[in-house]
């Protein structure tokens, strides 16, 4: 057996890529735990809170109404329209049915829209820090990701300036993730609008922005959606959004893009020859969640909100970490750099930020991804996708880890 699966040849576009690290991070917290092991895991990408009833509800009566059979590729029309008139409430745009795509998620709609438009040598601009499977989704479509360095004294944006520097003739995509995992960094208007000129003075560039926090901002201003402000860039731009996080909806797999006919049809044609269409229980529950009741919306952005100030608060005390107060989103991005070159207890030094997280594991019992997944080091992501209990505890465990260090 073992020489059958040894003889099979993989091909050069997996070899490319791997596996998601946050995923990796979760799975390895999960397995301690399966074997007994008290961890905090605070690698998890997703809210903590049940899905709103009315959602689960819709669920229940589209199973009982039948409606478990095929759907348009691209989204049953009630969906289409749903996602239109949220697009229309948040940013102010309009679009039509036949302009949104319905994927198994956002990560889905980003990878369907790669591969219906780049190929070998494309070039895609990426800022750093960035969610972990841009680059690799990049690279299984034959392009080429270019990453930026964002750091943090410029918020972890990117800057017009940055952007043209890294611009050339191979440029195809710019993606931009507002509020952004794992930093929680969030353009206002303004940068917003300096980004856009450099685009406009490339017109070979596209621009995909994901979008998939945009209800989870801690400012209290509304949302800044390109096409609003620069309508030119309608015809090349790809809004990604999604359901997962906004609703408590991860596992309901449901994300949409919004752009141009021939890029959505593109994106349709790709998603026809694989999913084909997403769950219709699935997308009856994402209509319940876009036109029904918005106040657990309200209620989460609050409850994120005190475990955003709290973490900030008991991170900012550990002697070696330091946090800055993220601008959305649900994760914390400390920097680790005064923790590099101490020693463990048992003498090992802690040369990058994968070996802080693997110490604060074992010696902690605290479960976080280094910042080196996301681009920039030495950082690490912690969800505050948990309780105040949780993040007290983990915190308390952080600080004893920590003054343990030589």
């Amino acid at each position: 057996m073992n020489a059958v699966e040894d003889s099979f040849v993989l091909s050069a576009r997996v070899r490319r890529i791997k596996p998601s690290p946050s995923m990796v991070a979760r799975d390895r917290a999960r397995r301690l735990q399966a074997e007994g092991r008290d961890i905090i895991d605070l690698t998890a990408g997703e809210p903590d809170f049940d899905t709103p009833r009315h959602i689960s509800e819709a669920v229940a009566a589209a199973l009982a109404a039948g409606e478990t059979r095929y759907t348009p590729v691209n989204g049953t029309i009630t969906l289409r329209k749903a996602i239109v008139d949220k697009l229309a409430r948040a940013y102010g745009v309009r679009y039509e049915p036949d302009q949104i795509a319905v994927g198994c998620g956002a990560k889905q709609v980003i990878y369907n829209a790669l591969a219906a438009t780049i190929g070998e040598g494309d070039e895609i601009i990426i800022p750093a820090p960035y969610w972990v499977s841009y680059p690799d989704m990049v690279l299984a479509c034959d392009g080429t990701p270019v990453v930026v360095p964002c750091s943090e004294a410029t918020d972890f944006k990117l800057t017009a300036n940055a952007l043209e520097k890294a611009v050339t003739s191979k440029t195809r995509w710019v993606i931009l993730n507002s509020p952004c995992n794992p930093t929680g960094a969030f353009y206002s208007e303004d940068e917003m609008r300096a980004l856009i000129e450099v685009l406009l003075r490339n017109p070979h560039i596209a621009l995909m922005t994901d979008d998939i926090y945009d209800q989870i901002r801690f400012d209290g201003g509304a949302s800044v959606c390109p096409t609003a402000i620069e309508p030119r860039l309608v015809g090349r731009t790809l809004l990604v959004n999604g359901v997962s996080k906004t609703y408590a909806m991860t596992g309901f797999r449901i994300g949409y893009g919004a752009g141009p006919h021939a890029l959505i049809a593109a994106i349709n044609t790709v998603q026809s020859q694989s999913t084909s269409c997403v769950s219709s229980l699935s997308q009856a529950a994402a209509v319940a969640a876009l036109n029904g009741d918005q106040s657990f919306v309200a209620e989460a952005l609050t409850a994120y909100r005190e475990r955003r100030d709290r973490a900030v608060e008991l991170l900012n005390k550990i002697p070696g970490l330091s946090c800055r107060a993220p601008d959305g989103a649900f994760y914390v991005y400390p920097s680790c750099a005064g923790l590099i070159g101490r020693r463990t207890p048992d003498g090992k030094t802690l040369a990058n930020d994968f070996d802080v997280v693997m110490y604060f594991l074992d010696a902690a019992g605290v479960a976080t991804v280094d910042g080196a997944a996301y681009g920039l080091s030495p950082y690490l992501r912690l969800s505050i996708a948990t309780s105040l209990a949780n993040i007290d505890e983990a915190c308390t465990r952080l600080a004893k880890s920590c003054a343990a260090l030589s």
